[in-house]
């Protein structure tokens, strides 16, 4: 049931692309494209719009294939582009597209051309994380994103596309472990993700892959073993260069024509297996660890041409009967501990070939080769001191954690340590303090761990009880927001932390920025009492005080939809920027904070990732909420209901306030659907700064999201994507200069670049605002 839902998500979000298929209508999406990459002079030739891009000359930076009426390539390579030492997720000024750029529209744009089966976009400066709606090109056969500025994880729903052959992600900012879906594809041929940084291990499941023919991961750090890939029998091309990897090597498969697994960690013996190899034309398996005598036929593989087993531990003497292929041309044996005389066959000067050998102990070119008695020293000899070393720096932490331990023990206080979480994006929140609200002093003690005693924690925050906020100084001043959750069942230091830690990583602009964690235990940590999570303080009250009526705090329609466009990103990024995603994440109006400038930011999300029990409070918690506002609904409740009822309440102002109690929501909607009756209904701010369009399109997605029905609620992106239209068009509506200089300067602050708009029954609207 759960895998045909997904299927049945995945093809309604395809299907809201509204797939384009006559040649006029592409002609405007690849001009909408062009806009989008901010007109690179590779895109010139596009400039005439009565032009047709499938007429055009193809080049080597630009090509555009059509059969009839359908787009079958799309080939733009952009100028080389120099990286930046450090790359913290942002726009990058003169090297990365301007802030502006938005991944997610420019994704939306070319997935509506759904013929496309080749994509190549090179060098674009594209950045931002990747979109998982580019599985809706379900037509895809090659993916070529290389060179770009894309980050944080590879969108899972790829594994959908069936008929994708070649995906090509290098030199990008990919940052998570080598996805462990991978065998999922049914027809990839070609994996490349080099020079990225990736982490963690090769997952065992890729050597379920049957047509994977070439893996390229080089560039990353990947650590481990090299996972077994003997059942791989078309597999060709093997690229793990420069990792992190330190176990031994497998057996390969034979079908292997390249192997490149130079500058790891990799150790042990190289297999005797491999002189079955008979495909084999490149070996490189230099700067590693590997140890004992390299099997003599590797030499005389039949199609070898590249042998390098250079900067290893290998040892012994190489036979003066070893023969070598007529085929290789370079061997480099350099920096091993080889003894006795060099084989004729690795004669350079007579068989043509370059051979490297120098940093062993050859008879050959003594002046290059060090003594004999340094060859026959053992690996393990020399490695002894080194071994001792650690043995006892290894005992001594144990001892000194031990001592420790029983003076923590014998204190007889109950303490407990705030883990402040290292700030991914440090850098960038140091420039953005001023709009942040945050103090560069709280985010640089942020990347530190501080001892924090339960006993000055309650002072704070005089005795924190269940699912409060409180507000807290620390001793240099700092304010702080300290969240409590009392836990009623019993769990694992481990396993809480595990989660804890899952949810001080989530970073988004509009996100309260979580700063840290305190468990509180009681003598010993199986019986966990509460946890505290501290958060970063925002300054400027909350939305409900925004639209309760007060005259010193009052929000006009372009302000109200900066502050819902804000927080819908941020609850997109709960649903589809992590793995698992968060979907229940405590929205209502109290929970919505805005600092001095007026930027809205999301609190308390994420807490069912802490707990299950959480979750389950909060829908209670949640309708108590409601039903002082809109009726409860039963438990389809979601993300996008809650937002809903804040849609309604942006709206209605106080005017929802003063009616107390329950009401009937039918006869709400009805009201506020009629042009007639909204002026009774709506807050008298909204009526006075919206234009009738821009109201409609809010006013439209709202009764969406309210619906009875779960399955005909639309998605967040969805929900996302109307209130963008709708601030454009409220834009377009400010007659003014004055006004549409300050709409465009809060939409290019949210990095606003194309909008779509869905209603029922109704065209689709494509819109645009130029903020160069």
């Amino acid at each position: 049931m759960g895998w045909h839902l997904s299927i049945l998500v995945m093809a309604t979000t395809c299907f809201m692309l509204f797939p384009i298929s006559d040649q006029s209508s592409q002609s405007e999406l690849l001009q909408q494209l062009r806009k989008q990459l901010e007109y690179p002079r590779q895109l010139d030739t596009w400039g005439n719009p009565s032009s047709d891009p499938c007429y055009t000359q193809p080049t080597a930076v630009l090509a555009v294939t059509c059969e009839g009426n359908a787009l079958m390539e799309l080939k733009i390579i952009g100028d080389r582009i120099t990286k930046p030492p450090k790359f913290n997720g942002y726009s990058v000024p003169n090297v990365t597209l301007s802030e502006v750029f938005v991944l997610d529209s420019f994704v939306t744009t070319l997935a509506r051309l759904t013929t496309l089966r080749v994509v190549i976009l090179v060098s674009l400066c594209l950045w931002g994380p990747l979109p998982d709606k580019i599985h809706c090109l379900s037509s895809l056969e090659v993916l070529d994103l290389s060179s770009n500025f894309l980050y944080g994880s590879i969108p899972p729903k790829l594994s959908v596309m069936s008929k994708l052959r070649t995906m090509t992600l290098d030199g990008n900012y990919f940052n998570v472990s080598v996805p462990d879906w991978l065998d999922s594809f049914s027809n990839l041929t070609v994996l490349r993700l080099q020079s990225n940084l990736l982490k963690g291990f090769i997952p065992a499941s890729i050597g379920k892959a049957d047509v994977l023919t070439e893996l390229a991961l080089a560039g990353n750090s990947i650590s481990g073993d090299v996972p077994n890939l003997g059942n791989l029998s078309k597999f060709e091309m093997l690229d793990l260069r420069d990792n992190q990897l330190d176990g031994e090597l497998p057996e390969m498969p034979t079908a292997l024509v390249t192997i490149l697994l130079s500058k790891n960690s990799l150790k042990g013996e190289i297999p005797e297996q491999f002189v079955q190899l008979n495909r084999l034309q490149h070996l490189d398996l230099s700067f590693n660890f590997l140890v004992g005598s390299p099997p003599e036929e590797s030499f005389a593989l039949p199609n070898i041409s590249y042998l390098n087993l250079a900067a290893n531990m290998l040892s012994g003497s190489l036979s003066s009967s070893l023969t070598c292929s007529s085929t290789l041309g370079f061997v480099d044996l350099s920096t091993n501990q080889f003894t006795g005389d060099l084989p004729a066959c690795l004669n350079g000067n007579m068989n043509n070939k370059v051979v490297k050998f120098v940093g062993n102990c050859f008879s050959t070119d003594p002046a290059h080769q060090h003594e004999a008695k340094y060859c026959h020293q053992s690996h393990k000899e020399r490695g002894s001191n080194k071994d001792v070393g650690l043995v006892i720096t290894v005992v001594g932490i144990l001892f000194i954690v031990l001592v420790l331990s029983l003076v923590l023990m014998a204190s007889n206080k109950r303490s407990c340590q705030i883990v402040l979480v290292e700030q991914q994006f440090l850098q960038k929140h140091k420039q953005d303090n001023s709009t942040s609200g945050m103090s560069s002093e709280l985010l640089v003690n942020a990347s530190k761990k501080t001892p924090f005693y339960f006993v000055y924690l309650t002072s704070i925050c005089n005795n924190l009880s269940y699912f409060q906020l409180y507000m807290g100084k620390l001793e240099n001043g700092t304010l702080i927001a300290i969240r409590c959750l009392a836990l009623h069942q019993r769990y694992s230091i481990r396993n809480l932390k595990l989660r804890l830690d899952l949810l001080a990583k989530l970073r988004h602009p509009n996100l309260v920025c979580p700063l840290g964690h305190c468990i509180d235990s009681a003598v010993d940590e199986s019986s966990v009492k509460r946890v505290f999570l501290v958060y970063e303080y925002v300054r400027g009250g909350t939305l409900s005080s925004y639209l309760s009526g007060s005259p010193e705090k009052t929000l006009k329609w372009c302000g109200r939809l900066q502050v819902l466009i804000a927080i819908a990103k941020a609850v997109h990024f709960l649903h589809t920027g992590i793995i698992p995603g968060s979907l229940y994440n405590r929205l209502k109006s109290s929970s919505i904070l805005l600092d001095e400038h007026l930027i809205a930011k999301l609190s308390d999300y994420g807490l069912s990732i802490i707990k299950e029990e959480i979750y389950k409070h909060e829908v209670v918690e949640g309708k108590r909420y409601l039903q002082n506002n809109v009726p409860a609904m039963e438990e389809s409740e979601d993300d996008v209901y809650y937002f809903g009822c804040i849609l309604l309440e942006v709206l209605m102002g106080p005017k929802l306030h003063r009616k107390g109690g329950p009401f009937v929501l039918n006869d709400l909607v009805v009201s506020i659907s009629s042009q007639e009756e909204r002026e009774e209904v709506l807050d008298p701010v909204v009526i006075g700064t919206s234009s009738q369009n821009s109201l409609s399109v809010v006013v439209s997605i709202m009764i969406k999201c309210l619906s009875v029905e779960s399955s005909t609620r639309p998605s967040i992106e969805e929900v996302l994507w109307n209130l963008q239209y709708a601030a454009q068009v409220q834009v377009t509506a400010d007659g003014d200069q004055r006004s549409a200089v300050s709409s465009q300067s809060m939409l290019a602050h949210l990095k606003i670049g194309t909008w779509k708009s869905v209603f029922p029954a109704a065209s689709v609207y494509y819109c645009s605002l130029n903020t160069k």
